[in-house]
């Protein structure tokens, strides 16, 4: 058994219920974020070059954008009903490294956005560690799954 599945089955046999609620809060909260984005592009991509946080091509820019706000539509929502919960807690982790050390770390006073970040940031690294748990689609299909394979 590898490293990976040896984490997989030890995060599978320690999941308490109230780790499934946390998860679906978070990806609630990264998908309103991820719309968020998607209603404020425009804006952000102003804000970012005017304000020169990021000193990257226009183009490069709307990329990343546009790359980040479907990262959190979509992993958010399939973090939040427990689709591939630490495939995409794993996708999430960049982008939410880079908002704690690029983003809010260049600010110049301290705000509460950054340990928002920093508890998002480390929820996401939980969640790649345990998975989803018991109350999710993952868990659904996997009995699913099992129940089909005993009745033959």
């Amino acid at each position: 058994m590898n490293t990976a599945q040896r984490i997989g089955a030890w995060g599978n046999r320690h999941h308490p219920w109230i780790l499934d609620i946390i998860r679906i809060l978070l990806g609630l909260f990264l998908l309103t974020r991820g719309i968020i984005f998607f209603n404020n592009a425009g804006y952000l991509r102003f804000l970012i070059i005017d304000k020169g946080v990021l000193r990257l091509p226009d183009g490069i820019i709307t990329a990343i954008i546009y790359y980040v706000t479907y990262i959190h539509i979509l992993g958010g929502g399939l973090i939040m009903v427990g689709i591939y919960t630490r495939l995409w807690a794993l996708l999430e982790v960049p982008i939410v490294f880079g908002a704690v050390f690029f983003i809010n770390i260049t600010r110049p006073y301290v705000i509460s956005e950054i340990w928002l970040a920093i508890l998002v940031l480390a929820l996401l690294c939980l969640f790649v560690i345990i998975g989803s748990g018991p109350l999710s689609i993952d868990r659904l299909l996997a009995n699913t799954k099992t129940l089909g394979e005993d009745r033959t």
